[in-house]
C-alpha cells in the first residue's frame, strides 16, 4: 500500500468540479484509491458523494492511498489533480 499527502490546490476547495475530476480519474485506475484527512477514516475516491462530503478547503492537506496494480502511478496522477487550482482562469 502506498500513500501521499497533498494540499488541495483549488482556491474554492474540493467542490463539485475538482471532486468530479478526481473521481473520474480514480475510476480509471486499476488500483483501489482512498482519500481523506491524515489520521482519519478515508473514503473511496471513486464515490463523488463521499469525496464531496469531505468538504475539503483550499490549502487543506488530504492523504491519498492506493493499493494494487500501478499504485504509485495512480497516486501521482491523482495527487497532481488534487494539487491543481481548477478555479484559476484558463
Amino acid at each position: 500500500m502506498h500513500s501521499v499527502q497533498v494540499t488541495v490546490g483549488s482556491s474554492s476547495g474540493l467542490h463539485a468540479r475538482p471532486a468530479s475530476l478526481l473521481v473520474q480519474a480514480a475510476a480509471r485506475q486499476s488500483a483501489r484509491i482512498t482519500v481523506g484527512r491524515p489520521g482519519q477514516t478515508a473514503v473511496d475516491a471513486r464515490s463523488l458523494l463521499s469525496v464531496l462530503a469531505l468538504a475539503a478547503r483550499s490549502g487543506e492537506t488530504l492523504e491519498l492511498t492506493a493499493d494494487g496494480e500501478q499504485a504509485q502511478d495512480s497516486l501521482k496522477e491523482l495527487a497532481d489533480l488534487l494539487a491543481a487550482d481548477h478555479d484559476a482562469a484558463a
